[in-house]
């Protein structure tokens, strides 16, 4: 059985970026009897494991150019199965294909793109759900989203995993970290965008009211390798976000792993990833800042969740679909 894999978006330091990644290094370590193409931007990206195959899809996201070429791309590879770790496939892919989806968030804040990124979103995201023979879900809170705004689906929930990098670090390799981004006091530390739904002004208003200083990744230092960030959260008082929306959260779950407490808006998916181990409470300034004037204690690290399971449960979609037959469609989740 050969599967084709849409990478192009590993190589960005994105949430997308470092599930692409994971996923597929997991997947490909795996002996199921599947034979993996990837299709990337450039056969150069440096996270590109040894001895697979390469398809060259250097078209931008979203483009026009992307619509025309890249389905005779996928075509002209003889896969089996297409899968997409985005909601992002092309219109005219002619292949059978699974999809996964991380949110529906545009959904809840339209106003966070443009009217025609919009149309252009739910066009995408209908044709990808409505099309697809399986639908991968992050977390039961977008899988019942999708049900909600598109009705009952085949749908299976695999939660993205933890990197084994994110562990609690040696004061001597906090210093290290602290030293390299000019970080000389203590800190609060959120990780994530600066769109709407991730209320990050609330956590700054907060923070100020509180007397305490707020570390922002990427806005405060610039973006921050994987290498670096178990560090940090090692070093900060607490993870905090306030978001009012999310698929799955992965900067808390890591922060978990790596003995950081974690503050969090009891929205979107948080309560479920998190399993009870961190301090929920309402996005509002008042709950922020009284939190972050009494963090709660450092907790034993936790791993919740690892690559390896996801991978496991991924290829088993793929192991089933091949076993209903490859010109099968819309196949029920094997577990």
């Amino acid at each position: 059985m050969r599967i084709g894999i849409d990478c192009r978006f590993a190589a960005t330091p994105s949430g997308l970026g470092r599930y692409t990644r994971e996923l597929v290094t997991h997947l490909l370590k795996r002996s199921d009897g599947i034979e993996y193409v990837l299709f990337v931007h450039s056969q150069n990206e440096v996270w590109l494991p040894k001895n697979c195959i390469l398809k060259i899809a250097d078209f931008p996201h979203y483009s026009i150019r992307e619509q025309i070429y890249f389905p005779g791309i996928i075509k002209q590879s003889s896969i089996d199965f297409f899968l997409s770790p985005h909601f992002n496939v092309p219109l005219r892919c002619s292949i059978p294909f699974i999809v996964t989806i991380h949110d529906l968030i545009l959904h809840e804040f339209p106003h966070e793109a443009l009217l025609w990124k919009r149309l252009a979103y739910r066009w995408q995201m209908n044709h990808a759900i409505r099309n697809s023979d399986h639908i991968i879900a992050v977390s039961e809170y977008t899988a019942n989203d999708i049900r909600k705004h598109y009705g009952d689906r085949h749908i299976s929930v695999i939660h993205e995993g933890v990197q084994s990098s994110f562990s609690p670090k040696s004061s001597e390799e906090q210093q290290r970290v602290l030293q390299k981004y000019n970080i000389k006091k203590s800190f609060f530390l959120y990780v994530g965008s600066n769109k709407d739904h991730k209320n990050v002004p609330l956590l700054k208003k907060a923070a100020h009211l509180s007397g305490v200083s707020l570390l922002c990744i990427p806005e405060s230092i610039g973006t921050v390798p994987d290498h670096d960030l178990p560090a940090l959260y090692s070093a900060s008082t607490a993870f905090v976000t306030a978001s009012l929306a999310e698929g799955f959260c992965l900067p808390a779950v890591e922060a978990l792993a790596c003995g950081c407490p974690v503050i969090a808006s009891n929205c979107g998916a948080i309560p479920e990833v998190t399993k009870g181990h961190a301090t929920l409470i309402e996005p509002t300034v008042n709950a922020f800042t009284q939190a972050m004037k009494n963090p709660p204690p450092r907790p034993s690290p936790i791993r919740l969740y690892d690559w390896q399971n996801a991978a496991q449960k991924t290829a088993a979609i793929l192991v089933a679909h091949r076993s209903v037959g490859g010109a099968a469609r819309r196949f029920p989740s094997p577990f």
